[in-house]
């Protein structure tokens, strides 16, 4: 059976690319770009899931609404 790659695969194949583009350069806040590049369609995704509704949104994720909310702003997701 063949390996079906998660989003852990994904994302250190994606760095691996990254680290490679950078042609010996020295990466600066990976950290904070990786949860930020990861977070976005995250938040895109459950809220479609969750058919705009916020509050749902937020209880799926574990969030609390107005954290949500904060952060769909932040990503400008919502206006």
């Amino acid at each position: 059976m063949p390996h079906i790659p998660d989003i852990a695969d994904c994302i250190e194949q994606n760095l691996a690319q990254y680290f490679h583009d950078l042609n010996g350069e020295t990466p600066c806040g990976v950290y904070d770009m990786v949860l930020f590049q990861v977070e976005k369609p995250l938040l895109q995704f459950v809220l479609t899931q969750c058919e705009g509704n916020q509050s749902k949104a937020a209880e799926m994720l574990g969030l609390n609404r107005n954290t949500l909310r904060k952060k769909l702003l932040q990503h400008h997701i919502i206006d």
